[in-house]
């Protein structure tokens, strides 16, 4: 269906549940779209995903495909795996620039939703990586249920890391949080913490400690090792957004696309679902909901009011 010379209602960048649900709702509104996706998610190193409806457990790449092959079965829908490199304003819409791997593609649509999410950055701890994912997470309402009743670590370098290690103790009651040296548990929240039976260790972090059966401890700098067998980390979030620098959108203090609450950003035509305007991870259930949501602001803005078509008409 790919026709270099055709205009889109509307290009999605970003394959994600955010994304997918909004262009499975925009192609079932007879709108022709453009999906650009890599592929190459945030939750790529988690095995299962939990939480969404009728598909509890799934992979994550699994659910993707999925979305995809639902979206590709209808009439107008079209799929690029590629990477939006530049987005610029033209004559009726946006020009999409897209490259990956030395291919370079272009297309132009009316309208673009931006849905590609966010980039992690974990912590500089050995091993960390090799175990995330298995033993440690960073989504406590996804992964917490998995991790009941075990002794757990908590580990960031954030000022919400009490908070979230407040948050699981719903899950479990043999919690460490780990500040890895970084001053982010105030003492009023130390206090609180140990109220509920939760230990605060301020010290650095060397490495995680485990085998092919999985983490048994958290080995700190002065070379004691705290036995825990998994955990959560809180790591560093991004929105790579680097391709709407042409556009320049309004973002807010951490980098996120500011929404009128329903999709529309501060770029007429340019809208947002998902992770690229929340703050934090999204469930993935939450992310579809925000896409088909947005996709529905965006259908409706196409077609016009009543008024669009009165001016129309004199």
């Amino acid at each position: 269906m790919s026709d270099a010379a055709a205009v889109y209602d509307v290009a999605v960048v970003g394959g994600g549940p955010a994304g997918l649900s909004a262009a499975l709702n925009l192609v079932r509104a007879r709108r022709r779209v453009l999906l650009i996706d890599s592929n190459r998610p945030r939750n790529s190193a988690t095995l299962v995903a939990h939480g969404f409806l009728t598909r509890d457990g799934i992979s994550p790449l699994e659910l993707r495909k999925l979305g995809r092959d639902e979206f590709l079965a209808y009439e107008g829908a079209e799929h690029r795996m590629t990477l939006a490199q530049r987005i610029s304003r033209v004559d009726g819409g946006f020009h999409i620039a897209c490259e990956m791997r030395g291919k370079a593609s272009e297309a132009t649509a009316r309208t673009v939703l931006v849905a590609t999410g966010l980039t992690e950055t974990l912590p500089v701890i050995d091993n960390l990586r090799a175990f995330y994912g298995t033993s440690f997470h960073s989504c406590i309402e996804c992964d917490g249920y998995d991790k009941r009743d075990q002794a757990l670590a908590v580990i960031g370098e954030f000022p919400d890391l009490a908070e979230r290690a407040l948050l699981l103790s719903q899950w479990s009651d043999d919690l460490v949080v780990f500040t890895n040296g970084a001053d982010v548990v105030t003492m009023v929240e130390e206090d609180a913490l140990d109220a509920r039976g939760i230990a605060v260790d301020r010290r650095t972090i060397s490495g995680i400690v485990g085998d092919r059966d999985g983490v048994t401890g958290i080995r700190m700098t002065d070379g004691d090792v705290v036995d825990r067998v998994g955990g959560f980390v809180r790591p560093g979030w991004s929105s790579e957004l680097h391709y709407l620098d042409d556009l320049d959108p309004d973002v807010d203090a951490d980098g996120l696309l500011v929404d009128d609450g329903h999709g529309r950003t501060t770029i007429a035509g340019l809208y947002v679902a998902g992770e690229s305007a929340a703050p934090g991870p999204q469930q993935l259930i939450v992310a579809a909901g925000s896409g088909a949501r947005t996709a529905a602001t965006i259908n409706r803005d196409l077609v016009g009011g009543i008024r669009d078509l009165a001016d129309a008409v004199q």
